[in-house]
């Protein structure tokens, strides 16, 4: 063990606990038994074989207020994969659950025996008929393959609220719709065709047009199955009419019946079938969708009204104006989304009876969206709006940053309300659907009924389809919260049917939660027929037991979770997994969701328990060690819920007294470490990397592998050893080169100013010349103890720092111009919690830019550029994210470059000042998708703006990324 390892138990929640009744058991805390675990792996492999009880645990829980630890995760990597899974379950009676996103409210991603991942292995977009139609790989999120056709003017029909983290896969398999999707532009109306294994192992390809032979040979009493009870279906006109009934309005409830009425061939049938079968009948390796124009204008407003009832009787009128998306929230929503970024504040002090609509017009061109606001100014005319509070404008806008917050406000529906909900209590996302016309008595309904039960009201939807959601929290762990719970559901179930003859799930499917109350929607002829074609399908019931059919009434009651109290920053958390396409670590170790949800099964078991012992040894490589700390979740996060600040925080809790102290001794002492740092970097460049690689590996495994950074042959060369020579007098900004400026150069190769010479000269020639502080050396943004928990290191820094700045900007007189964002970031925000009161009225008056916004606002519109490169590509950092300043980095590429492209899978690289020096494939899982798309073509130039984001491309692309700043710099060079 390296002399430095800190100790797991340090981690160990301190706080008295109650044994949870859905904790682990102990007898579970070796992981997955054999000879399940040996098996799998003879067949699979060991890579692909998950079995750890941490392993079992992180993927226990979903978005769903379900929770089922499965006996053990594999990790298929293609279709011959898949097909041996199956091959297996079948000859060993086992039964299999596939999981992508896990973004599914209803419990459908979960199983209690083989759980299948299939995200990480099968993500991918084939773009065909220039746009018209795209062949996806079901790990593909909606957001990513929309990225990719917006280029075509072309986007998909389903847009659920989830699009940031939900798949392809997950959307086709629920029929998941969204805001503006309806009946028509859902998965069953856009999917072209389908490639899927059934539970037998048989690979289908609908797009194939000797498909139906091949399946007949390969499956002639399938075949002859669905044939005979489509046969049957269409015999019955009364149940055929009921039918077709039943898919007038959003529903997802049961099987897509009218598959059997669409389809004339068996092949035909199962495609229509495997659209909403939440996984019960076969695995979507390929989806080929039939794509939607992506028309630009847009029009939006959000219009307030003085009660929900009011907002709904509206949404016919707005229907018949052609508006595209009519979204409503009612006030307790409306309330919550204040904790969303961007919402105005005052919408905390919104009547509770206020609701609001959401209403979009889109169109293809300028005379289109003229006259859709012509009809929708008549709408508005008509009605009785109200404006209870200062933001509330009432108007329709066509600026793109309104509209996007409106959206924001609305999508975070589920997360900003459950993040409000009481801590303790489990969240429920129920999901219905009622004739358009009947929604404003749907509404008072279900008012009254959650009121009876005692739950809160919070109510929001798609309006325009008839479709609402609403939220319940109880404690899952109190049996008179469940029984109420039970008794809400029993009730609301037979209203939604009996009264307004609706869908008991409009768009989030079945799931665990609603099964019990198939029959009561469609009927026991309807729902037998279910049950006869999984028969047909899967008739050793294999795929995913429980999930849609399931006869016992109170299936929807089993295998609810707890939700015991984590850490204050983290425990709003309602597992909605909004944060794990952005995460850095979620194909390697674990995303932000696992990191909590890990977090919750340790204060789940009794102190010392075996389960959690397991766990708190595998936190601290999983979670703590490889958490890139960029904290870009809380970007995702409808709530901000910051869960790198959480595992710098659990950095800290392991640091010994005296690491804290020899860190704060490297912060008051930094010149010399800086000075110290230079030459050794120079001196490298005479060793070797190989005698550098050996010499750091022996280190790392004395030490501490999260102590000694490992030498990459990447690191470039030491920076010149003295800054530009500058002039206070005249000078327009204080320019401040980063400390790892300061210690390293350029990209190897590179030809040129340094870029502390070129941000001084393109200054310069803007007619805004810059001054360097003769006293920089020895000071910096804080951001190497602040990413590593050693807070009294961090607050010495960060205090220096901003008494610096105070000083060189003549009390903040001056901008501080910053060139590397992370820094920009550490000095702007992140240094704020450790000044002393004094100092943080100086940081008050301080003016901090980055060097991207600069060149961008201040530099660009006084510059001549002379030439330009043929092509860029770029790197936007986590960094800039925060800032909000990836535009300024695109501003100034465009300016120096013919063609500027931000890759599809940008990225945080995770290389985090050093944390890809200790951790280095941390930042090779962070960056391989990014990188490959990269180093799909040649580009003239690769460009960032931070040096050691820079050195984490160079590492995984291969190529040599630099500054936009020196770009800029050659491009306007006389």
């Amino acid at each position: 063990m390296p002399l430095l390892e800190p100790k797991p138990e340090v981690l160990r929640p301190g706080a008295a606990r109650t044994p949870s009744p859905d904790r682990v058991p102990d007898v579970r805390a070796t992981g997955t038994p054999e000879p399940l675990r040996g098996e799998l792996t003879a067949l699979l492999g060991p890579e692909k074989v998950l079995w750890t009880v941490s392993d079992l645990v992180k993927y226990a829980s979903d978005a769903s207020p379900y929770r089922f630890v499965p006996q053990v995760v594999v990790v298929p990597e293609d279709i011959d994969d898949i097909s041996a899974i199956l091959s297996y379950a079948h000859g060993k009676g086992r039964e299999v659950v596939f999981r992508a996103a896990g973004t599914s409210l209803n419990g459908q991603a979960q199983g209690e025996d083989i759980l299948v991942d299939v995200r990480h292995h099968w993500a991918g977009i084939e773009v065909l008929d220039d746009g018209a139609r795209a062949r996806i790989r079901p790990g593909t999120t909606v957001m990513r393959a929309n990225a990719t056709l917006a280029r075509y003017g072309r986007l998909l029909g389903p847009d659920p609220a989830s699009a940031i983290a939900c798949t392809i896969g997950g959307v086709v398999a629920n029929n998941a719709s969204g805001m503006t999707a309806g009946i028509t532009r859902n998965s069953y109306r856009t999917v072209a065709s389908l490639t899927f294994v059934l539970p037998s192992g048989t690979v289908v390809d609908t797009a194939d047009p000797a498909a139906d032979e091949l399946l007949a040979h390969a499956e002639p009493q399938l075949c002859e199955g669905l044939l005979a009870l489509k046969t049957e279906i269409e015999a019955d006109a009364e149940l055929t009419a009921r039918i077709r009934a039943k898919y007038e309005i959003k529903n997802t409830n049961g099987y897509r019946l009218d598959a059997f009425l669409d389809g004339s061939t068996p092949v035909q049938i199962l495609r229509g079938l495997m659209v909403g079968s939440e996984g019960t009948f076969g695995f979507i390796s390929e989806v080929v969708f039939d794509t939607l124009p992506l028309d630009r204008k847009v029009s939006s407003a959000l219009l307030f009204f003085p009660s929900l009832t009011a907002a709904a009787a509206a949404v016919p009128r707005f229907n018949e104006a052609g508006a595209i998306a009519v979204e409503l929230m009612d006030g307790n929503t409306l309330r919550a989304s204040v904790s969303v970024r961007g919402v105005p504040a005052d919408w905390a002090e919104l009547p509770k009876e206020t609701a609001a609509l959401l209403v979009e017009f889109r169109a293809p061109d300028e005379p289109g969206q003229e006259a859709y606001e012509q009809a929708a100014a008549a709408v508005v005319e008509g009605l009785d709006l109200v404006a209870p509070v200062a933001s509330v404008t009432n108007e329709f806008t066509r600026e793109s940053k309104v509209i996007s917050g409106y959206w924001k406000a609305r999508k975070a529906f589920v997360t900003a309300v459950g993040g409000s909900r009481p801590s303790g209590t489990t969240l429920i996302t129920e999901d219905f659907a009622v004739p358009p016309s009947l929604l404003a008595d749907a509404c008072e309904a279900l008012l009254r009924l959650q009121a009876e039960h005692g739950f809160d009201a919070a109510v929001a939807g798609h309006a325009a389809h008839g479709n609402l959601h609403f939220l319940l929290a109880f404690d899952a762990a109190k049996p008179s919260d469940v029984d109420r719970y039970a008794a809400f559901m029993d009730d609301f179930c037979r209203l939604t049917v009996e009264r307004f003859d609706g869908s008991l799930k409009a768009e989030h499917a079945t799931g665990r939660n609603i099964a019990p109350f198939l029959e009561l929607e469609w009927g026991p002829k309807a729902t037998e027929l279910m049950w006869r074609t999984k028969q047909v399908i899967d008739p050793d019931g294999v795929l995913a037991p429980r999930i849609v059919l399931d006869r016992d009434p109170k299936a929807h009651l089993r295998g609810l979770k707890t939700i015991p109290e984590v850490e204050l920053i983290a425990d709003p958390c309602i597992e909605c997994g909004f944060c794990e396409p952005t995460c850095p670590s979620h194909d390697l170790t674990t995303s932000p969701r696992q990191r909590i949800v890990l977090r919750r099964e340790m204060m789940r078991q009794p102190g010392g328990s075996p389960v959690e012992t397991e766990l708190l040894d595998a936190y601290g490589y999983d979670a703590v060690d490889t958490c890139a700390g960029d904290s870009t979740c809380k970007l995702a996060c409808p709530v901000g819920i910051d869960t790198g600040a959480m595992m710098k925080d659990f950095r800290h809790q392991r640091h010994s007294s005296r690491e804290e102290r020899i860190a704060a001794l490297t912060a008051r002492n930094f010149k010399a470490v800086e000075t110290s740092a230079r030459l050794a970097v120079a001196a490298a460049d005479k060793i070797g990397d190989r005698l550098l690689e050996t010499v750091t590996g022996l280190a790392r495994k004395a030490v501490r592998p999260d102590l000694v950074p490992e030498w990459l042959p990447e690191i470039p060369g030491a920076a010149p050893r003295k800054l530009p020579r500058t002039s206070r007098v005249g000078a327009s900004a204080v320019y401040y080169p980063a400390c790892v400026n300061r210690i390293f150069g350029g990209p190897e190769g590179h030809r040129g100013p340094s870029l502390p010479q070129a941000v001084v000269a393109v200054s310069a020639r803007a007619g805004k010349p810059v001054w360097i502080p003769e006293d920089v050396a020895g000071t910096c943004c804080s951001t190497i103890w602040h990413s590593k928990g050693y807070d009294e290191g961090n607050a010495v820094m960060a205090n220096r720092i901003v008494e610096a700045t105070w000083g060189w900007t003549a009390g903040g007189r001056l901008p501080l111009v910053v060139d590397a964002s992370s820094c920009t970031l550490g000095i702007a925000h992140e240094v704020v919690p450790y000044l002393t009161e004094d100092n943080r009225e100086l940081h008050r008056e301080l003016t901090i830019v980055d060097s991207l916004v600069w060149a961008a606002d201040e530099l660009l519109p006084e510059l001549t550029i002379l030439r330009k490169t043929g092509s860029a590509v770029l790197h936007p950092t986590c960094s800039m994210q925060h800032l909000g300043d990836v535009e300024q980095l695109r501003t100034v590429a465009e300016a120096c470059a013919e063609e500027v492209v931000v890759p599809d899978d940008a990225g945080c690289c995770a290389f985090a000042g050093d944390r890809g020096m200790l951790h280095k494939e941390l930042t090779a899982s962070a960056t391989a998708k990014e990188a490959a798309e990269v180093n799909s073509r040649e580009y003239d130039a690769y460009l960032s703006a931070n040096r050691m984001c820079e050195i984490g491309m160079d590492r995984a692309t291969g190529r040599a990324y630099h500054s936009v700043l020196m770009e800029l710099e050659r491009a306007t060079r006389p």
